[in-house]
């Protein structure tokens, strides 16, 4: 039996939990919340809540820490705290053996095998190579990428930037949407998570709002016109994404349109990514938007661009792919991996 450290740090709030490691199952003891921007730093915040948690005897056998940023040889800076994070530090300090800090998307890859049906919905049934690489998609704040492969019978993670690869538009309506997203943004190159995330489906929107000849057409436009004139984390902001998603789901015609064109340029990144690291061991879909869009990645819209990949169309429709419904995953993937660094401490 081993006793884990697992936490998933971000902008905004913390989670921190113990873990009880079994043979096969993670079991976990306890969990707390933590508003990040309340604590000067991850090492207080960490000593506080082991002195809470551990009683006496109890020693925790490895920690791993997922963090919203890019981790380079055990070393991160998280900006919107202004935190600089040592993973060596943080474990002498804290009295631990070990401490892994893994970028918060890249650590999902470490949960995907673990994951029991109520954490995943298969959205493309097919047939997975057990040794072969993995890759995870998530559009949420952002577009967000990582693969893993087997290395010596051990799963390694590989962080990705992809979603900052240039858009390709693939039709009409992509070439014209990339066209005025790139001077209403005021950029000369399109990212793909510019139009794939949540809020690439609200530009997508304010795009067909700015193509429309009658405004009565479109239900959204005062919540549009805030959510395009007010800036991020305003109070009075409206959540257009969440609207469109919501009045597609209601019918209405141009929410639909939104969506659908929002469904095919992520299906299509989603396919490019498999492609790309020959993910014959299976393809994940998650971020923030998949529990909520789980009709829209089973859809023809997703499923047909993801596939449609020339003469890696059959490789991509024979994959198996699920989608990541679990809020804690990040969570419970940090903990599977801090399994592994316990085992070959």
């Amino acid at each position: 039996m081993s006793l884990l450290l697992a936490g998933d740090l971000g902008g905004t709030k913390t989670l921190l939990a113990l873990y009880e490691s079994t043979g096969n199952q993670l079991n976990c003891l306890t969990q707390k919340r933590f508003g990040s921007a309340e604590w000067p730093h991850l090492l207080p915040m960490l000593q506080t809540f082991l002195a809470e948690q551990l009683k006496t005897g109890m020693r925790v056998d490895a920690a791993c820490i997922a963090v919203a940023g890019p981790v380079q040889h055990g070393k991160a800076t998280i900006t919107n705290l202004a935190w600089d994070l040592d993973q060596q530090e943080l474990a002498t300090s804290s009295g631990l053996a070990q401490l892994e800090l893994v970028n918060d998307f890249a650590v999902l890859v470490y949960g995907l095998p673990h994951l029991n049906s109520e954490q995943q919905v298969t959205i493309q049934v097919g047939s997975a190579d057990p040794n072969g690489p993995i890759a995870i998609i998530g559009a949420g704040t952002g577009l967000g990428m990582a693969r893993g492969f087997q290395h010596h019978g051990e799963l390694l993670s590989l962080a990705s930037e992809g979603g900052h690869r240039e858009f390709a538009p693939r039709n009409s309506d992509e070439i014209l949407l990339e066209s005025w997203l790139r001077k209403f943004l005021e950029v000369d190159r399109l990212s793909v998570e510019r139009v794939v995330s949540g809020t690439g489906l609200g530009l997508i929107y304010l795009w067909l709002e700015h193509c429309g000849a009658v405004e009565e057409h479109f239900p959204l436009s005062e919540a549009a016109r805030a959510w395009r004139d007010l800036p991020p984390g305003s109070p009075n902001r409206p959540d257009l994404p969440a609207l469109v998603a919501k009045q597609a789901a209601n019918g209405g015609p141009i929410a639909s349109h939104a969506q659908e064109i929002w469904l095919g340029a992520y299906g299509s990144a989603a396919g490019d990514l498999a492609v790309h690291e020959i993910a014959s061991g299976g393809l994940w879909v998650g971020g923030g938007t998949a529990n909520k869009q789980l009709d829209g990645l089973k859809s023809q819209a997703f499923l047909g661009a993801m596939a449609k990949k020339g003469r890696f169309s059959e490789f991509v429709g024979n994959l198996p792919v699920k989608a990541l419904i679990d809020s804690d995953a990040g969570l419970f993937s940090a903990a599977c991996r801090a399994r592994v660094l316990a085992e070959c401490a």
